[in-house]
């Protein structure tokens, strides 16, 4: 499936990552329920513990980044969390069955590989993975449209690693704001940096969330965010590493149609007036006669004044007109034109 960045829409992507319990029934109903919320695509992650990591109870591979996993372990929260490479066929299978673009986060060469044999239409660089540069540069020689998150990033990373991406001859890369705290409290989002990701990389910008709720998204979109990815969770009870920071369907679809309207809100940059909006001119105010006069008499604020509605003289011309006299008898209420006056 061919797929490039020529976004019309809010491209909202639903993040399966661990919340399918280990058991791939829940990880097809949770798709379905993705597209039933609203979602444009849903995303994987394509790894085992042993392309990720060690095995160590070295103290190096104990998590301690005052996060939801501290004390664990990082291979057997990886083992606990993985989603097993034999439900991949199955899960892009049931998406494009339902009309979602399913694609994936690969963290090694040997799981790109694997995706590539699946047509997996975009790749996702996971934002611990943004200074993985050999990496990155084997996923942009397959030519297909890449989406970085920025999580660990700093701006000289961020540069490398799209420099690394055009190198390859890649046009379509999209730069997801990202903070990578789990889950992520809302005062650290800084979603600001939206609009300065587009200012100083000129590119497609959004927003990878581990916020709680759905502020983040909504206000993302309100600052150009054309990518949203949140993860989605079928139910709340399944828990899991990243249930905490996980919406379920009910709360995807306010999201999404939320963010629908405030895209819709967001309109187009021109001073251009709708149909709707010069109708509402009739409202604003014009010059009209307000008593009866007479040909040759003096115009005075006494017999001319801006009012409502607006289908006479405009006000700008009310300095213009006071002094002349009127070319002809007028009655209460009659429009005015400069061809009034002499």
């Amino acid at each position: 499936m061919k797929f490039d960045f020529n976004l019309k829409k809010v491209f909202i992507v639903a993040e399966l990552s661990a919340n399918h319990g280990n058991d791939i029934k829940i990880a097809i109903e949770t798709i379905k329920a993705a597209k039933r919320a609203g979602a444009d695509a849903v995303k994987l992650q394509t790894y085992t513990a042993d392309t990720m990591t060690i095995n160590s109870n070295s103290k190096d591979f104990i998590i301690k980044n005052d996060s939801i996993w501290d004390g664990e372990n990082l291979y057997n929260l990886y083992k606990r969390a993985y989603t097993p490479w034999e439900w991949h066929n199955k899960l892009f299978q049931v998406a494009k069955e339902e009309g979602l673009i399913c694609f994936s986060t690969p963290f090694d060469k040997t799981a790109v590989d694997f995706l590539e044999k699946l047509g997996n239409p975009i790749y996702k660089i996971a934002s611990f993975e943004i200074t993985d540069i050999p990496l990155i540069e084997y996923i942009a020689s397959f030519q297909k449209p890449i989406i970085l998150s920025t999580g660990i990033a700093n701006k000289n990373d961020i540069q490398l690693a799209i420099k690394t991406i055009k190198n390859k001859g890649v046009k379509d890369i999209a730069l997801l704001k990202c903070t990578s705290s789990y889950p992520l409290p809302i005062d650290q989002a800084n979603l600001i940096m939206i609009q300065k990701y587009k200012e100083d990389f000129d590119l497609i910008t959004g927003l990878s969330d581990h916020t709680q709720g759905i502020i983040s998204p909504i206000v993302a979109t309100a600052l150009g965010a054309k990518i949203i990815e949140k993860h989605f969770i079928l139910n709340k009870s399944i828990g899991g590493p990243d249930s905490t920071f996980s919406i379920d369907e009910k709360e995807f679809k306010i999201m999404v149609d939320a963010i629908r309207d405030a895209e819709k809100s967001l309109g187009e940059n021109n001073y251009d007036l709708n149909e709707k909006q010069i109708k509402s001119k009739d409202f604003s105010r014009s010059i009209y006669v307000i008593k009866d006069v007479k040909e040759n008499e003096i115009v005075t604020n006494d017999n001319v004044r801006s009012i409502r509605p607006g289908f006479s003289l405009e006000p700008k011309n009310l300095n213009k007109i006071l002094g002349l006299r009127f070319n002809k008898s007028l009655k209460k209420g009659d429009r005015l034109s400069l061809d009034d006056f002499k």
